[in-house]
């Protein structure tokens, strides 16, 4: 499984790519994985400010729907327009393509988990 290690993970399976004071946000390979086919992603709107730990939208897919939590703190800088019409880009390319929200940052979770510790946690949940 792909976990680059260049990018910071959540518990809940997000993924941080940060890039000075502005941070990418995605799910994980293994996130789209679990889900399956992706039919529909709902995400805050440009503008919205946003809370390390709490919601920040969800994704349907034909198995089942999940919330999506927000990694860091900030304001939405820039949403992913394309998957709107092309969900299963998600699937296709969850660290490239599938990236869904910009945000400017003003504070990053402390839980936040290294590649290596983000697979000892896939791994845990495996068994």
């Amino acid at each position: 499984m792909n976990i680059p290690a260049e990018l910071k993970f959540s518990k809940s399976h997000e993924w941080v790519r940060l890039e000075g004071d502005e941070a990418v946000i995605g799910i994980t390979e293994f996130a789209q994985e679990q889900l399956g086919d992706l039919t529909f992603i709902e995400l805050p709107a440009a503008g919205d400010t946003l809370t390390a730990g709490e919601e920040m939208g969800s994704v349907e897919s034909v198995k089942a729907a999940s919330e999506l939590y927000a990694p860091v703190s900030g304001e939405v800088t820039e949403v992913n327009l394309h998957l709107e019409d092309a969900p299963e880009a998600v699937n296709e390319s969850p660290y490239d393509k599938g990236w869904m929200l910009k945000i400017k940052v003003s504070a990053v979770a402390d839980s936040l988990l290294s590649a290596e510790e983000y697979a000892a946690l896939i791994e845990s949940e495996a068994h």
